[in-house]
């Protein structure tokens, strides 16, 4: 694909890229496959556990270029940017599915989301399938984490289940600062008119903009775990650049009615930007302690942009298995290990990171089936694995499977091949002239579907159209949700 060029940074701190800490509100408010390499890592001096830290960072809904080393034309970035500069710029990641729950179970339990039924609920909320979207005593990689001495704490969102059994502090957090549903305005904390910022397990009222508080928990959370001398697992779960269309300047503009209530460019440019700098606060206090060398960062997004976001080169957005719904920016930085400045095209997904942390811990999974391959290997020696990988979508009854540059592609029983290394774009239907490539490809996803949970009887997850200004319908033969909108043309 064409190479996207990171803005270089003269700065030798993350402090000099700081420009505020966004807490004012206008004034309202003061203050790999098969062949994978397999690598061991030594103890890490200075960690009285011997063992690497893992930050993980997760943007809500971000496109693949809402930040400027995936080629964002007008949001800067130069936190991300220069995080990319020092670690692996993965060019071929995706989001195990096009919206937030399923891709965050993915996450939890290092496996197909549709390996599980709750897994096909888009997003998650309780029902037939049960209130919690992991099974009850699943051996998350959290809990592998916290079993081996880690302090494991999750800061932000979790959408895997609203009730108190559902609760990330039943499933290996040591502790839980953020919202357990899907979303939640950056200043009131509420969502849909309740209150709804938990610390532990109780509803807390705490201002300032959420994604700076957000940031404040993650710092108190290395601090903590720094002065103990244990390794620490803080996964930071950004409600950004998610609904509300609030920057942290826009207490007034307070609209957590829906989606297509404000926003602009400027507004969800604001927004990253935020999100960009309250990043580079935390990394800055790594700096500060001595850990920025002893930690794995990661950050991507928990699946495609929708509304003000860039997705380009690609097509779709979040909702659609087309690459913009599921391919996602995503980096990695471990300095000494990952080598600065490198790119990786090694097809990677979010169950990856389940695998990818374990052989970073110097663990091996135990009582658990994985999907997921370890990353570590093409991170460190820029080799890649041939691998297939799977979607489905309850959403406008879609599929998707990706092997090598092919990609199948189907959405209401509309069949599309797409050769991904010429048309990234996904418009020239390639199903005609390479009928024997795309046999192989809908027989593969035909036997993955049918190894994975049933997913019928579930409605799927469709977009309202007048949230996007159209007067689309839903078609006749949908599986959408009340409201809904057919799939876009392919013409």
């Amino acid at each position: 694909m064409p190479q996207v060029k990171c803005r270089h940074l003269h700065q030798q701190s993350w402090e000099g890229i700081m420009v505020n800490t966004d807490v004012s509100r206008r004034g309202v408010l003061g203050g790999l496959g098969a062949g994978a390499a397999t690598l061991t890592f030594p103890a890490i001096a200075g960690n009285t556990a011997g063992k690497p830290n893992i930050l993980f960072i997760l943007a809500d809904d971000l496109g693949y270029a809402d930040i400027g080393c995936f080629g964002s034309r007008h949001i800067s970035t130069p936190v991300l940017d220069r995080l990319a500069k020092q670690g692996v710029r993965m060019t071929d990641a995706y989001a195990n599915s096009p919206v937030c729950s399923p891709t965050r179970l993915a996450l939890a339990t290092g496996r197909y989301n549709r390996a599980f039924r709750t897994g096909a609920v888009e997003p998650f909320s309780p029902g037939p399938w049960g209130d919690t979207a992991i099974p009850p005593q699943y051996p998350t990689y959290m809990r592998q984490l916290q079993s081996a001495g880690y302090r494991t704490s999750l800061v932000g969102k979790w959408h895997l289940g609203p009730t108190p059994e559902g609760s990330p502090l039943n499933y290996g957090f040591d502790d839980f600062y953020g919202f357990l549903g899907g979303g939640i305005d950056y200043f009131t904390h509420e969502y849909f008119g309740a209150k709804a910022l938990v610390d532990q397990k109780d509803v807390i009222e705490h201002d300032g903009y959420m994604t700076t508080l957000l940031a404040d928990q993650a710092i108190s959370r290395i601090q903590t775990a720094s002065g103990a001398g244990v390794p620490f697992a803080i996964n930071l779960h950004f409600n950004a650049p998610h609904w509300p269309w609030e920057g942290p300047e826009d207490f007034s503009l307070g609209t957590q009615g829906s989606h297509d209530d404000g926003g602009s460019l400027d507004v969800f440019a604001s927004m990253v930007e935020s999100m960009d700098r309250n990043i580079g606060r935390v990394l800055t206090e790594l700096d500060n302690l001595g850990q920025a060398d002893k930690t794995l960062v990661v950050f991507t997004s928990d699946n495609g942009g929708e509304r003000y976001s860039d997705v380009w080169p690609f097509r779709g957005e979040k909702g659609y298995l087309l690459e913009g719904g599921i391919r996602v920016p995503a980096i990695a930085r471990l300095p000494g290990r990952i080598p600065a400045g490198t790119e990786s095209d090694q097809m990677a997904v979010t169950m990856d990171f389940y695998p990818t942390f374990m052989e970073l811990a110097g663990l091996k999974p135990k009582d658990v089936t994985l999907d997921g391959i370890s990353l570590l290997g093409s991170w460190m020696t820029g080799q890649s694995s041939e691998r297939s990988l799977f979607w489905s979508f309850q959403g406008h009854n879609q599929a998707a499977a990706r092997q090598g540059n092919w990609k199948y592609f189907s959405l209401e029983g509309n069949e599309f091949l797409f050769d991904l290394s010429h048309d990234q774009h996904e418009r020239a239907n390639r199903k005609g002239h390479e009928p024997v490539v795309f046999e192989r490809l809908r027989m593969a996803w035909q036997d993955w579907d049918a190894a994975m949970a049933p997913r019928d009887g579930i409605e799927g997850y469709c977009i309202d159209p007048a949230m996007q200004a159209g007067e689309l319908q839903k078609s006749p033969d949908s599986n959408c949700k009340t409201y809904g909108r057919p799939a876009p043309s392919l013409e």
